[in-house]
């Protein structure tokens, strides 16, 4: 069985099947602590009217975030959400939406990112700003 990883962020082989950045399409492009981008479709990911699913925002600002933090963390913390906002401010119809992580702030305990969602058309659908603790990793836990 080949390891999987979510960016650069491996994934415990018990929980390999159970990704919901897979579920939802996500695919990462550039994954590096000051800037992670990526994509998910529309399709899949909508809500009963036909646009894209302001869960599906969320689950893929967090998602770009989370990696973000776990590139700054290091290996002797993890990373936990602390707190997601999104502002949605129009709708994704059709294609891809591009997500574009960037650092705020980035501390010992906490880092905040602010994620600006795109879509093909480079129209800003959504800006979601996450902040996530990052304490430091349980005695004798290792991070690969």
């Amino acid at each position: 069985m080949t390891a999987k990883a979510l960016g650069l962020v491996p994934v415990l082989p018990r929980y390999a099947d159970e990704q919901l950045a897979e579920r939802l399409g996500i695919e990462i492009d550039v994954c590096r602590p000051d800037l992670v981008v990526g994509t998910i479709p529309v399709h899949g990911n909508r809500q009963p009217i036909g646009i894209m699913h302001g869960g599906a925002n969320a689950a893929f600002a967090e998602t770009l975030g989370s990696l973000a933090a776990w590139m700054h963390a290091g290996a002797d913390r993890i990373v936990a959400g602390l707190e997601l906002s999104c502002t949605h401010h129009r709708p994704a119809r059709e294609g891809r939406v591009t997500g574009v992580c960037r650092p705020l702030h980035v501390g010992s305990t906490t880092a905040t990112y602010e994620i600006v969602l795109t879509d093909e058309e480079g129209r800003r659908t959504c800006t979601a700003r996450l902040t996530c603790a990052l304490p430091p990793a349980p005695r004798g836990a290792k991070r690969d």
